[in-house]
């Protein structure tokens, strides 16, 4: 996004908390993913290999989500905060002016 429109939109403070959040999602896609394809596995060696990889795409998920809990933008033991904090982001998505 241009820097102009971001500070304009009130967006440069949101976009690093966005890549983030997409970020999180992603990796706790992967954790599931790696998580079923751990127990289809067709041999120990494969086993061993994708339980190796569900142990990093798991360390990288607690990396993300303590990164994220340091800046204020998830409270994953908080809902009340946390929905505080969602439906702010809400309101300030709605106001981002559409092309």
């Amino acid at each position: 996004m241009n820097t102009i429109i971001e500070h304009l939109t009130g967006m440069h403070t949101m976009t690093d908390q966005i890549i983030a959040s997409d970020f999180l999602i992603s990796v706790k896609s992967g954790v599931r993913n790696y998580a079923m394809a751990v127990t289809e596995a067709g041999s120990p060696e494969i086993k061993a290999v994708l339980s190796a990889q569900l142990e990093e795409i798991i360390d990288l998920h607690e990396q993300i989500m303590a990164y994220m809990i340091g800046r204020g933008w998830y409270h994953p033991w908080n809902v009340d905060e946390q929905l505080r904090l969602d439906l702010q982001n809400i309101e300030t998505a709605l106001k981002v002016p559409t092309l």
